[in-house]
């Protein structure tokens, strides 16, 4: 019996000695580092692997991460032109490796004191630019952000790696009259566009009417000229064959001309009812014009 008292005391004791042996040893992770305090006081900064700390002296007191972290911050400021808008800032910074003891001593809160320098350079910047220069210029504003940052981040261990403008988000209002402007432009841009084809169409189609007027015009010229002149070589003819004169030749053909006219004439279903001076004087006013066109016509063919 105390025999079996004696082994469990013995365990007991065993395990009391090898616990805090066991509990001094630890490991750290990759991308990681840790803050040894000896009886409260900074000791030494631990990388990743296994390590051992003397059990009651040392303390592990936290766990840095040397990852780059993303900090988003919205900023509310005023545009020169008097425009309220919503930045968003992405700011991406991480624990400068062998700086850890300035990144866990120096600051309590590392993300409040960037957001308070970000928030410093955009309201300072910002109210300079006009809502357009906002748009474009997204990127000076980020540069300032990222050199400002990084001036002042660095004496506490954090390295600033970018900064970037994600966003810029004005007023719903503003965003309305910028599309109801937009639109409107491009309406007018689309009627400018119509008028200028319809004035292309309407250039085009009276330069054809008046080409096809000129053609026509040229064929009709031309298409009396061949008939007064086949006329003529007719008259010719037949005042030769016949052996008298063009003229007694010329009337004749009218006469002919004038009954196979009034016959066509009787004979077309719904005619109506044409006078004509029917008389010799009125052949003879007839024959007199066709006379001098071909007059005219024999001296524009020389």
């Amino acid at each position: 019996m105390l025999e079996e008292i004696f082994a469990i005391v013995l365990i007991v004791f065993v395990v009391i000695m090898l616990l805090p042996i066991l509990r001094s040893i630890f490991t750290i992770q990759q991308a990681h580092a840790g803050i040894i305090e000896r009886f409260g006081k900074f000791h030494r900064v631990v990388e990743p692997g296994l390590h051992v700390k003397l059990p009651y002296v040392d303390r592990l007191v936290t766990l840095l991460s040397l990852k780059i972290e993303q900090n988003i911050i919205t900023a509310d400021t005023k545009t020169k032109d008097n425009v309220f808008v919503k930045v968003n800032i992405a700011v991406n910074y991480r624990v400068v490796s062998g700086r850890e003891r300035e990144a866990y001593y120096t600051l309590s809160d590392a993300k409040a004191q960037i957001q308070a320098y970000v928030l410093d350079v955009v309201r300072s910047k910002i109210p300079g630019m006009t809502l357009d220069e906002v748009f474009e210029r997204k990127d000076d504003v980020a540069q300032a952000v990222t050199q400002h940052l990084s001036e002042l981040m660095q004496q506490y261990g954090f390295e600033i790696v970018s900064s970037l403008v994600v966003d810029v988000q004005p007023d719903s209002a503003v965003v309305a009259a910028m599309n109801e402007i937009q639109a409107q432009s491009r309406l007018q841009v689309a009627a400018q566009a119509k008028a200028e084809a319809n004035k292309i169409l309407a250039v085009k189609a009276a330069e054809a009417e008046a080409e096809s007027k000129a053609l026509q015009g040229k064929g009709i010229a031309d298409q009396r000229k061949a008939i007064v002149a086949g006329l003529n070589d007719s008259v010719a003819s037949l005042a030769s064959a016949a052996q008298t004169t063009p003229a007694e030749v010329l009337r004749t053909l009218l006469m002919t001309q004038y009954f196979d006219t009034i016959r066509e004439i009787g004979v077309q279903s719904g005619a109506k009812v044409i006078l004509l001076p029917h008389s010799p004087s009125g052949m003879t006013e007839i024959g007199n014009q066709i006379r001098d066109a071909m007059i005219v016509a024999n001296e524009e063919h020389r």
